[in-house]
């Protein structure tokens, strides 16, 4: 993964584009992730996820992590994860809890017995989570980097299993 990652960041960071980054940096950490998991988890990017449009919540996600190996259909979303537009991690944050409130009214809806939402904003070199647990959300204040990737990880891999 280091070895991945030291040869993609400076190409996706060269290049300045909310595309490169995730898949430069995000869809590879994403794909470690479940390779650490013994891939009991299933990663969707760029899908539709309407859950309720009268309260807004519908659109598309850039990554969402289900607590299921199932690869053909979202089942049951625990983790919400949202690139950061123009690098601006705190403007993403708003879009992120929307996706985590989509999130545990589906998991309400399926009968998920998932307590807690875990969500990430992120340009791809840096990232800043998000938990939602009943009403109330919690932001970590601090922002952790790539260089700290085995950091990263674990925090999702917290979230994934909780």
């Amino acid at each position: 993964m280091r070895e991945t990652l030291e040869y993609n960041i400076p190409l996706a960071l060269a290049s300045n584009s909310e595309k490169a980054r995730s898949e430069m940096i995000i869809a590879p950490l994403l794909i470690e992730l479940r390779k650490q998991l013994n891939s009991q988890i299933s990663l969707f990017s760029g899908i539709e996820f309407n859950v309720d449009e009268e309260q807004g919540l519908k659109g598309i996600c850039d990554f969402l992590i289900s607590r299921s190996p199932e690869l053909l259909m979202m089942t049951a979303p625990v983790i919400l994860i949202v690139e950061a537009k123009k690098e601006n991690l705190n403007a993403g944050l708003g879009q992120c809890v929307a996706e985590m409130v989509a999130a545990r009214l589906f998991n309400e809806r399926e009968e998920n017995q998932i307590k807690t939402i875990y969500g990430a904003v992120t340009t791809g070199s840096i990232w800043k989570f998000i938990r939602l647990q009943n009403d109330t959300v919690e932001i970590d204040l601090g922002e952790y980097f790539i260089d700290n990737v085995n950091k990263i990880l674990g925090i999702l891999s917290r979230g994934v299993m909780a």
